[in-house]
């Protein structure tokens, strides 16, 4: 599932393609929302929070998307072949007069009133990558971290309800960077020093990534232990093993070297 560095990254994008531009052309391919229509709305901006992307409008309505494990916006030039957006798997098409943006294989598609943005994101902690963490948004993950006692760390950090926005990957980097053994009990760690390895990590991804192949394949290969089962940890050798965070049927590979995080 793209994590919140992505997701920023995709709500750049959607800014450069739309942010100021009054839409002709929308389509909300979801049951729910279907009869909906965007088109002669300003669109404000697009802000991610965590995972979800709110797109939102001068007429105080917000189109909220979430990837989920496959979903992706891309932006195609108005007009050309690509900006048709015939593919069976387009669940939304927000157009311009220049750019066309679409939403392929989104796992959610609504649309609420701006100001009640807070039913469909208020659930989650803060934000790891706002503006506010660190600070008050520190405090408070702070806070909902300790109610989780001495459940494993890896469990706590993909906790969407404790700091939104951390996944799989900035889990698993997050805890080598601190020689963190991934079941060491949350209680028991320097929280505040976990949580601002992984916004840093986060923040370094989120301002190179590009669309280009290139850079994600470098990004890739800029990984310490997510994806590289059996390959020579970079700190020390040892082959890079893999692990299980959470319960069935919710589990995620925790990848991680068993020398550099012992228990």
């Amino acid at each position: 599932m793209p994590e919140g560095d992505v997701l920023r990254r995709t709500a750049a994008r959607l800014d450069e393609a739309l942010a100021g531009r009054a839409l002709t052309r929308s389509e909300l391919r979801w049951p729910t929302v279907a009869a909906v229509d965007l088109v002669g709305r300003t669109v404000l901006r697009t802000a991610a929070y965590g995972k979800h992307l709110l797109t939102r409008f001068d007429d105080g309505r917000t189109l909220h998307t979430h990837l989920r494990m496959e979903g992706s916006w891309r932006i195609e030039r108005t007009g050309t072949p690509a900006a048709r957006a015939g593919g069976q798997f387009v669940r939304a098409v927000l157009g311009s007069d220049t750019w066309t943006a679409i939403g392929d294989r989104l796992g959610m598609v609504d649309v609420v009133e701006t100001r009640d943005e807070h039913t469909l994101v208020g659930h989650l902690g803060p934000d790891l990558l706002a503006a506010d963490f660190p600070g008050p948004g520190l405090t408070e993950a702070l806070r909902r971290w300790d109610l989780r006692g001495a459940d494993p760390v890896c469990d706590v950090l993909l906790d969407q309800g404790v700091v939104a926005g951390i996944g799989t990957i900035w889990m698993a980097e997050s805890l080598f960077a601190r020689r963190i053994w991934p079941w060491d009990p949350a209680d028991g760690v320097d929280t505040a020093a976990v949580l601002m390895t992984a916004r840093t990590l986060m923040g370094r991804s989120a301002a190179a990534l590009t669309t280009s192949g290139s850079s994600r394949r470098a990004a890739e290969l800029s990984r310490q232990v997510h994806g590289r089962l059996r390959q020579p940890c970079r700190r020390c050798g040892t082959p890079v093993t893999v692990g299980r965070a959470r319960k069935p049927p919710y589990e995620r590979p925790v990848f991680y070297c068993p020398t550099c995080q012992r228990a």
